[in-house]
């Protein structure tokens, strides 16, 4: 009797087997610049979800302006609406670009170091920190690298460690 009780698929002449799939799925998703759009992509949406439960929360509350007070209901929530998709977008697009530095300059070190460690993340961690406060100058550079770096080995050791 054959222990496994789903039948065997046969193989289609001339189409890839699973192992070439396979293959072909684990390079593809070890590319860095999949791994930018990817993480861009997916930063974008995390961030659109983040953006709008925090703006829903603002208008939570009984704070409405007096302008906004003498409004309609339809035109109250027209205008709170309007204010939630522009702070959703905005949000979105401050994730995009975070995850997208990050996962691409993971990507670079673990390529570079030829090692999945704790350590690349503590370094893609700085890097992306250091990149976003830039304009900031050299303190704002150094606190950004080194607060990105603690939280990113803090996660990065959670997650490896979570078992």
């Amino acid at each position: 009797m054959n222990p496994n009780p789903w039948p065997q698929q046969a193989q289609q002449p001339g189409a890839p087997n699973q192992g070439d799939m396979a293959l072909f799925n684990s390079v593809f998703r070890e590319n860095c610049p999949f791994k930018f759009v990817f993480g861009g992509v997916t930063g974008f949406a995390l961030g659109g979800v983040f953006g709008i439960v925090m703006s829903s929360f603002e208008f939570a509350g009984p704070q409405l302006t007096p302008q906004l007070q003498e409004l309609s209901t339809k035109q109250q929530m027209k205008i709170m609406l309007k204010d939630m998709g522009n702070r959703s977008v905005s949000s979105a697009k401050n994730f995009a670009v975070v995850a997208a530095i990050f996962s691409s300059s993971e990507c670079f070190i673990e390529g570079y170091r030829a090692k999945n460690d704790i350590y690349n993340g503590a370094a893609a961690g700085c890097f992306t920190g250091g990149v976003l406060a830039a304009k900031g100058g050299v303190k704002a550079s150094a606190f950004g690298c080194a607060g990105f770096a603690a939280f990113s080995t803090a996660i990065d050791y959670w997650i490896r460690h979570s078992d």
